[in-house]
């Protein structure tokens, strides 16, 4: 299970005031466990690992498995936590050249709907002229732009493609149960669809079918990734004391730093393939947290890549951060490092040693340098990259957000401030119901 080392905060603020936050951590467990909250019919993530059937794993690995034997290529459509969640997991589990390799063991996952690039968009449908290819659509409402633009652009071209019959085979819809878009269109098609519950915000949603179903498609574990998540539900739940409980001492440290001006919260990795996780918890904490003018700036970044770009800021710049730092303990393979007879670099003393032990030696030299530069530093470790070990690492970084939310006085479960760009942009294209916003923001230009 993961494990969480604050001492390198200790001196900013102190172990003291931490466990002070005691009885608002269970407060806000409480408020949780028991939805008496701001945001309670948001809450179906709480307890979402242990109430997953096997039933319905299967339900989604069938599903997938009809995608593996009909496309070379899978494109999920979605923004947001509609594929942040299956992203992370996906790129932290994938081989990081398989996409260069021409045999493949599952479809290639491309993403589609997170963003309105022409030329994205143009080069995407050029590529898929010649592949089998199959869309997952997800979207609760069926209406947000980004995504329902790409997806009534794929659909139509793989209908083309691929015919009528083939077409609804490999489309899959994962919606709302009962109304939107998105759902009248998988009924009328006859597409298989899966329900996003209404309970369950995006940014909250990898565990259901919206990050499920991509991540089985790419050909990873999914009753272990749940499995992971159920040992986290465990391990941070509401019973397990508070100096047991890992998320209560995140949520409670990350506070307190805060209260004594630490803004900024960076979320370090040592290890590329966890960059992606890195975006979904960015989106996970700033959208829960981002509102009523408070929140922590949620930022990331990829060590010892950007050692050398954002190194200098982190070390000597404004004292307005701290770090959170997620070590892999294990790597899944071995590199040794060779000897060379002219050592013109000067590394023949790392002779023998593996790769990974230099990385460890550059992440712990690395946060003794900036606790000295003055950036207070937490360690999340988790035992390797797995299903089980991101199962986990997702299921801890939720649950210790709903805790820090309500810490910090907001609603964790609402984003109103995302609807504010949506309002214009309808607006500036003459959308029919906007006139009087239309006319409004013109006078502004």
């Amino acid at each position: 299970m993961i494990s969480l080392n604050i001492e390198k905060t200790l001196g900013f603020i102190s172990r003291e005031k931490v466990f002070a936050y005691e009885p608002l951590v269970k407060e806000a467990q409480n408020a949780l466990e028991k939805g008496t909250g701001k945001g309670n019919d948001f809450l179906g993530w709480l307890h979402l690992p242990s109430s997953i059937t096997q039933e319905h794993l299967e339900d989604i690995k069938a599903t997938a498995q009809v995608l593996r034997e009909n496309c070379e290529v899978v494109i999920v459509a979605g923004i947001g936590g509609s594929y942040l969640g299956a992203r992370a997991v996906i790129e932290a589990l994938s081989n990081s050249f398989t996409w260069l390799q021409d045999k493949k063991s599952a479809p290639s996952i491309i993403y589609a709907g997170h963003n309105i690039g022409e030329d994205y968009l143009y080069e995407l449908t050029h590529f898929l002229q010649d592949k089998k290819f199959g869309v997952i659509n997800i979207s609760k409402s069926g209406t947000t732009t980004e995504t329902a633009l790409a997806f009534r652009i794929l659909k139509k071209q793989c209908e083309d493609q691929r015919g009528k019959e083939m077409a609804q085979k490999v489309i899959v819809a994962i919606t709302d149960a009962s109304k939107g878009a998105a759902r009248i269109t998988a009924d009328k098609e006859g597409y298989k669809s899966f329900i996003i519950p209404d309970n369950v915000g995006g940014r909250f949603s990898v565990l259901t079918p919206v990050g499920l179903l991509p991540i089985a498609v790419a050909g990873f574990n999914i009753d272990k990734l749940v499995a992971g998540a159920r040992e986290a539900e465990k391990a941070c739940g509401a019973d397990v004391p508070f100096a047991e409980n890992p998320a209560a001492i995140y949520a409670a440290t990350r506070n307190e730093l805060y209260k004594n001006g630490k803004k900024i919260e960076i979320l370090v990795n040592f290890n590329p393939k966890l960059h992606y996780v890195s975006e979904w918890w960015k989106q996970l904490y700033g959208e829960s947290e981002g509102k009523d003018n408070k929140g922590i700036f949620p930022a990331a970044v990829d060590f010892s890549t950007d050692l050398h770009s954002m190194g200098q800021w982190i070390q000597e710049g404004e004292r307005t951060i701290f770090e959170t730092v997620i070590s892999v303990e294990k790597t899944n393979h071995t590199v040794l490092v060779p000897s060379d007879e002219a050592n013109l670099d000067g590394l023949n003393f790392l002779a023998g040693k593996r790769v990974d032990e230099v990385n460890k030696m550059a992440e712990l030299g690395t946060q003794l340098a900036h606790v000295d530069g003055g950036v207070p530093n937490m360690r999340l470790c988790i035992a390797d990259l797995s299903e089980q070990t991101i199962g986990e690492l997702l299921y801890f970084f939720e649950v210790a957000c709903g805790i820090s939310g309500y810490l910090l006085g907001v609603n964790p479960f609402n984003q109103p401030g995302v609807e504010a760009y949506k309002k214009n942009m309808f607006a500036l294209l003459n959308k029919p119901g906007y006139e009087e916003e239309s006319k409004a923001i013109q006078s502004r230009l």
